[in-house]
């Protein structure tokens, strides 16, 4: 059996380039824009919205990454979830996708290539959508991925600007893939990789299909900068301060454990140099420190609801099969700081 992880440095989400890299070098690229862009670059939101109609707009998106799994078709399977989200977290429908492919020919020749596809194609019929194409390169690291088309409604858009002060926050999936993948690698705590494997597999097509039946002020997907790294994005562009407190967020089976083991990918300490602008209470074991920081491949959706409705929004994907769904913490007055964590 192919074991794909052998071939690569890091695997998902974690093998992204450090948002502080990232930021610099947006900084000094020249934006292409028009009136009919109604989300880019700018907040760091999920996905591009470009205006066709008044009741028509196009969300546009990509995403790829080395294999974070090393069965081949589990592997398809992520990537494209992990694809599909981000329009998933901008409000939008998917409707067509198209392949994104880098692989060593050996792995290709094994059949590896054509399990991957597969797996992907599963979940993209799950969505709902099609594959209508793709391109490949030859390339000593395996990386698949997605670029993806989806729509929504103009005035139906979910950003990660908006959050309200007097909100609750809302995550949809457990914490700690990023852990749990290097557990993986080691062969170690293998049911609770099993449970971050399937729910990093999983769409957020149902978590964002019960959310709009209620008021969300904002919105985003927690993947590869970590929940403190989409919590800051989301803080920053709505002008307020989140409080997330720790003991509530959802985490896999054996996290802490793992954390604690030293299992902790390096791109946690990349995005916990970029990331600055929180703070974490001292009286938290240090521990938390890596699991605030992880970094998330396929991750939940995190919403900001009316305080009044985030308790019925969270019995309602409850009812919807989304057990590990909760409420993280709170959306308060701008005090200076874009997160906050305590007990």
């Amino acid at each position: 059996m192919v074991r794909l992880t052998d071939y690569v440095t890091s695997g998902g989400c974690a093998c992204k380039i450090g948002p502080h890299i990232l930021e610099r070098v947006l900084k000094a690229v020249t934006p292409v824009t028009n009136d009919h862009v109604l989300a880019d670059m700018t907040n760091a939101d999920d996905a591009g919205i470009y205006k066709i109609s008044e009741q028509i707009a196009l969300v546009q998106t990509l995403d790829f990454f080395t294999p974070v799994v090393n069965d081949s078709t589990l592997f398809g399977k992520i990537a494209a979830a992990n694809a599909l989200s981000d329009v998933y977290a901008m409000g939008g429908t998917p409707l067509t996708a198209m392949n994104i492919v880098g692989f060593p020919v050996p792995l290709v020749e094994q059949g590896v290539l054509t399990d991957v596809l597969n797996g992907a194609a599963s979940i993209v019929s799950e969505a709902g959508a099609v594959i209508v194409g793709g391109h490949s390169i030859e390339n000593k690291e395996p990386i698949f991925g997605m670029s993806v088309t989806g729509q929504v409604n103009p005035n139906r858009i979910w950003k990660n600007k908006g959050a309200l002060v007097g909100d609750v926050l809302v995550l949809t999936k457990c914490i700690g893939t990023g852990i749990m993948n290097n557990a993986l690698k080691a062969g170690l705590f293998p049911d609770a990789t099993a449970q971050a494997v399937a729910s990093m597999s999983t769409l957020n097509r149902v978590a964002a299909e019960v959310a709009h039946n209620f008021r969300i002020h904002a919105c985003t997907d927690v993947t590869g900068f970590s929940l403190m790294g989409h919590a800051v994005e989301m803080a920053s562009a709505s002008a307020v301060t989140i409080h997330i407190k720790a003991y509530d967020i959802p985490l896999f089976e054996e996290v802490i454990e793992a954390a604690q083991m030293g299992l902790v990918p390096a791109a946690s300490y990349g995005n916990r140099k970029a990331i600055t602008d929180v703070q974490v209470d001292v009286n938290l074991d240090a521990v938390w420190t890596d699991i605030l920081f992880d970094p998330q491949t396929s991750g939940g959706l995190l919403f900001s609801v009316p305080a009044t409705e985030g308790p019925d929004l969270v019995k309602a994907l409850h009812d919807a099969g989304i057990e590990c769904a909760t409420i993280i913490g709170a959306v308060e007055s701008f005090s200076g700081l874009a997160v906050r964590v305590t007990e």
